[in-house]
């Protein structure tokens, strides 16, 4: 059995995620700061037949980070796809000309030392597996900045940059990486934007293996 972890998860997404994946096969590993949170998620999925394990660990300590995955490779088996989608704090959103320099350390290492911390990880593994699975998922502002939220913008700009960067190079590999923008909120009910239809998504993104960047609903939509 192989893994799929989840980097941010929770009830939303994370939990959808997780229940289209185990649907397939897979073990899931729930990855967040709330040890309680991640542990009362696996259980409900542990009640539907998913194996399950949650693993606490904040995405802005690197050390934590990869020990997490480290733990979740050992207890559930090598990680095969790693969803990268934590949600930014509101801090990492303030307007572009209140934005100091120390506020971008945040964002950027939330989005871009969280996310190469990760994947640097996780890469061992799918390389002896020969094949795997790097899906970020960013808001819309990695595609449009918004000068609203300065700090988000900037670090899923350098996220995606990271994540194009390594579509090209790991694809020969037999690595795929993918980036889904979600523009807007994920909203329960939407067509395109609620959870589980997101979830479907993403495991198309890991089946059908072609382009980088993908987009969950018009930009202005």
């Amino acid at each position: 059995m192989t893994t799929i972890a989840v980097i941010g998860a929770g009830p939303g997404l994370g939990a959808a995620v997780a229940r289209r994946f185990g649907r397939e096969g897979f073990a899931v590993a729930l990855v967040s700061r709330n040890q309680e949170r991640v542990d009362a998620l696996a259980a409900g999925l542990a009640g539907t037949g998913v194996t399950a394990g949650g693993f606490a660990a904040d995405v802005r300590d690197p050390k934590a980070l990869t020990a997490a995955l480290a733990a979740a490779a050992e207890t559930l088996g090598p990680v095969e796809v790693l969803q990268y989608s934590p949600v930014p704090h509101p801090d990492y959103m303030r307007p572009v000309l209140e934005t100091r320099p120390d506020d971008m350390i945040g964002p950027i290492e939330f989005s871009l030392y969280g996310c190469v911390a990760a994947v640097r990880q996780v890469l061992p593994g799918m390389r002896s597996l020969g094949r795997g699975t790097v899906l970020l998922v960013n808001g819309g502002s990695a595609v449009i900045p918004h000068p609203e939220r300065a700090g988000t913008s900037v670090a899923f700009a350098a996220e995606s940059a990271y994540g194009h960067l390594l579509h090209d190079t790991l694809a020969p590999d037999g690595i795929h990486v993918g980036q889904l923008v979600i523009p807007g909120a994920i909203s329960a009910g939407h067509p395109r934007k609620d959870p589980d239809a997101l979830a479907e998504t993403l495991w198309a993104m890991h089946q059908d293996r072609h382009g980088f960047r993908h987009f969950a609903d018009d930009l202005d939509g």
